[in-house]
């Protein structure tokens, strides 16, 4: 059934739903809204727009003087949310150009609709995308002096992290999950079970979000996973920006805090969202070929492979964003460190996986999987991105070489040069440096300017983050 602006408008009326929530992501990625009553919400919204939004007070968006911009509504997202205790329901918007302007050219939905107009243009039909995302659900979060205070703090800032399955936890309530070692334990240990389940129960429910499964994942103190069904691509990055959305709350209504910060602990493995993807044309596969005898991969995947590992090092500053992200980027922890590609190695950053053969299944999931990304990064950004690096390989049919099927991180660098490995770029300063000198690929469906504002933006962050004397280095340095 098509979700038309007129049945969404008696949906309203028969939910008896008081208020709309327009939700939209500020450049970076963070989750912006504007709630507005039912009555001003008109068929003509869905067309006109909604004219309230200062896009000067957003980031990345726009200057003082040029601020008018208009939200214009997503019928298709609309969904009641279920935790309001004045009845609520939420769409995402798209962002255009105020007085009959078009759409704003760094609007995060905008660019990844672009994106699957380019797919369309390369001859295929559709792409879907399936990410992983992980993340932290924690008892409790103290930042010292304060979080408002910690920008600026010159008497100095600290932090400590509270969680019941925590090694370092006090008072013996529950039995602690060592470093590396919280991969699937069974409840008392894996305190979050009803916590995932209750998530997953919101996506499904009222969101119709299909997971697959959820789990505890590797870290001490309450890393998680919950696994989404594959979906195109916009509407794949809505799902994601939902997902943290209803995480997030589900947490706070438990007296708990979620955070997808990719490293929020030292000494054990941070939080990615490998990224699975392929690309179909008339209901078949494009990445699936059951003639291949290492994995059953076309010529297709393999140049989109290709185009990946070519531009993997500029992507790190889209798809790993911040300061933090490199900090996960580290050899030791299960993180893609080094660019290269195979079947089922997790120790490459192009993952080919295999669990099936020579089926209809094995085609129907035939799919890569790009491991540098982590959950910080705008999804609409990302997901775009990784698609323009794909298309470009089969554009240029770029040729991945040959596939490593040995640990990376057990091979001495002489042994990596000599098979051509290469890193991911061990800093967000190197990253931005990589994307500068590697953009070309990106304007296939980034327009330049929103290139130029998220190089801005990154350099800036990089800066005010480098500029800052942290905990480590004073009591590394204080007594030299």
């Amino acid at each position: 059934m098509t979700i038309t602006a007129e049945k969404i408008m008696e949906i309203i009326q028969k939910e008896k739903i008081r208020w709309i929530d327009l939700q939209f992501l500020d450049v970076p990625g963070y989750l912006q809204h504007l709630t507005m009553p039912y009555h001003d919400l008109s068929v003509e919204s869905f067309k006109e727009g909604v004219g309230k939004l200062d896009g000067s007070s957003i980031k990345g968006f726009k200057a003082i003087y040029e601020s008018d911009m208009l939200m214009v509504p997503d019928p298709t997202t609309f969904a009641i949310i279920p935790w309001t205790q004045h009845k609520t329901a939420r769409m995402f918007v798209d962002i255009r150009e105020a007085y009959g302007g078009p759409r704003f050219s760094r609007d995060s939905r905008h660019i990844a609709q672009r994106a699957e107009e380019a797919v369309k243009k390369a001859g295929f039909d559709i792409s879907y995308w399936g990410p992983e995302l992980e993340y932290f659900v924690f008892d409790s979060v103290k930042i010292f002096p304060s979080s408002l205070a910690a920008k600026d703090a010159w008497s100095g800032v600290g932090y400590s992290i509270e969680s019941k399955e925590a090694i370092w936890a006090q008072g013996g309530i529950n039995f602690p999950i060592r470093f590396k070692e919280g991969y699937y334990p069974a409840p008392p240990q894996d305190t979050l079970q009803d916590y995932r389940s209750e998530v997953s129960s919101i996506l499904e429910d009222n969101f119709e979000i299909k997971t697959d499964a959820h789990h505890h994942e590797v870290a001490t103190a309450g890393q998680v996973e919950i696994d989404m069904a594959y979906a195109p691509l916009t509407r794949m990055a809505d799902n994601v920006v939902t997902y943290k959305f209803v995480a997030k709350n589900v947490a706070y209504m438990r007296g708990m805090i979620a955070t997808f910060m990719p490293k929020p602990i030292f000494g054990d493995n941070a939080s990615g969202m490998h990224t699975h993807q392929s690309l179909w044309k008339g209901g078949k596969n494009s990445f699936y070929d059951p003639d291949d005898e290492y994995a059953e991969i076309s010529q297709v995947c393999r140049y989109y492979i290709g185009g990946l590992m070519e531009h993997s090092r500029a992507l790190a500053a889209i798809v790993a964003p911040t300061t933090n992200s490199y900090k996960r980027l580290v050899p030791g922890y299960e993180a893609p460190v080094y660019i290269a590609w195979s079947k089922r190695n997790r120790s490459a950053n192009v993952r080919v996986p295999v669990y099936h053969k020579g089926t209809e299944y094995a085609m129907k999931t035939k799919r890569v999987e790009f491991r540098p990304p982590d959950t910080a990064c705008n999804p609409y950004y990302a997901f775009a991105a990784m698609l323009a690096a794909g298309l470009d390989g089969i554009k240029n049919k770029i040729d991945p070489g040959d596939p490593i099927d040995e640990n990376i991180y057990h091979l001495t660098p002489k042994q990596r040069r000599d098979l051509g490995v290469k890193e991911l770029p061990g800093s967000l300063k190197e990253a931005i440096e990589e994307l500068s000198a590697d953009r070309d690929f990106l304007e296939l469906i980034f327009s330049s300017d929103a290139i130029d504002t998220w190089v801005d933006m990154k350099a800036e962050e990089y800066t005010q983050n480098s500029i800052r004397p942290t905990p480590y280095e004073f009591y590394q340095y204080f007594d030299i």
